[in-house]
């Protein structure tokens, strides 16, 4: 009995050691749970929204994407209403208009009216000016902005002349940098984009804030070209455009020649310092085909087959060896759209044709 009496209280003491030992250890194991996993005690409220956007350092889970669509030359019969049958048939989240409108004076509220009966009232059909609305011949671009006004939160600048804004506003994908040079404005004066001037530092602005807000995209809209194998000779300026090469705009979507033309990626090395008009050397050529990766250069596209009609191209331009695709009057005759998807880490464009055309084009750019 001695025996016994005296193993009672050491067996009841080891039964409480035990389980002091397993209160610890599961303690031990709900702290860490919490501090390492984020794991949390079951609640009767709703899960968390499976739609709530990935943080910053997941961006291998990011499926965001920007879609848009860019064209110029529109003007105001069948053409143009089978190129607004294209966009609305891709439903984009944005079209950027890249001047030159109705071609008419007087007709800025039928233009407007054209383009929401086929695209809806509140679409972002985004206007910069061309050169038939920025002195008020066929129409004036403050008009037609207030019949096709901005739609996208977040806009900086003067809508219509010169402005960008970053989409979506939140956690953008893309920065667009819409300018206004080489145009007459009422007056017969063009707007100063020379090196040092206000507009200069603007634009340069614009694009090395979305670099520093780590923004992936960077696209600028003009009306007119600096390269083309159509018409027109530089009118932005030899200057403007190396600028926007220099600091490796992604894309830059221009108008005013009435064809489809897309250069290769150009870009400035040591071998090819600046880019001149009226010149193609080898050197300046950053990529020649269709895969592109980001940083290497600039592609300029532009973008004048809207509806207005066709000029013819030059094959024996002396730039021609800037480009990479062509269509026109003469060759491969098309209306149409560009049409881009970006993502945080491509970006991918093709022309899509109107009815009864059959020209194509697609190039990626790769983060």
């Amino acid at each position: 009995m001695a025996a016994r009496n005296h193993s009672a209280p050491a067996a009841s003491a080891a039964v409480r050691s035990w389980v002091f030992r397993s209160w610890a250890i599961m303690s031990w194991a709900v702290l860490l749970c919490l501090a390492v996993s984020g794991c949390q005690p079951a609640s009767e409220g709703p899960p968390a929204s499976p739609e709530q956007p990935a943080s910053p350092e997941q961006p291998a889970s990011d499926t965001r994407s920007v879609h848009f669509t860019a064209a110029g030359d529109i003007g105001m019969g069948g053409g143009a209403r089978a190129v607004l049958d294209v966009i609305a048939g891709l439903k984009p989240d944005l079209n950027i208009v890249l001047g030159d409108l109705s071609y008419q004076a007087g007709a800025e509220q039928a233009f407007c009216d054209m383009v929401t009966q086929k695209l809806g009232k509140d679409f972002p059909y985004e206007l910069i000016t061309g050169n038939h609305e920025s002195d008020g011949h066929d129409g004036d671009i403050g008009t037609f902005a207030e019949c096709l006004p901005n739609r996208l939160p977040g806009l900086q600048g003067t809508y219509g002349t010169q402005w960008y804004v970053d989409v979506p506003q939140d956690r953008p994908l893309v920065r667009f940098i819409l300018i206004s040079p080489g145009m007459d404005f009422p007056g017969g004066q063009p707007l100063d984009y020379s090196p040092g001037s206000d507009r200069w530092g603007w634009t340069a602005s614009a694009i090395d804030g979305a670099r520093a807000a780590n923004i992936p995209w960077t696209v600028v809209g003009l009306h007119t070209p600096c390269f083309s194998l159509g018409h027109y000779g530089c009118q932005p300026g030899e200057q403007l455009t190396n600028m926007l090469v220099s600091k490796n705009v992604d894309l830059v979507l221009t108008g005013h020649e009435h064809v489809y033309q897309r250069t290769r990626q150009l870009g400035l090395t040591a071998r090819c310092p600046v880019l001149v008009p009226g010149e193609a050397r080898d050197d300046c050529v950053a990529d020649a085909d269709n895969s592109l990766a980001q940083g290497q250069g600039t592609v300029f596209v532009t973008v004048g087959v809207g509806g207005a009609g066709h000029h013819d191209v030059q094959a024996d331009d002396p730039e021609a060896g800037l480009f990479a695709v062509w269509s026109g009057k003469n060759r491969d005759r098309a209306l149409g759209t560009l049409d881009v998807m970006v993502t945080g880490s491509r970006l991918d464009a093709r022309f899509v044709p109107a009815a009864g055309f059959s020209f194509t084009d697609a190039f990626a750019i790769e983060r």
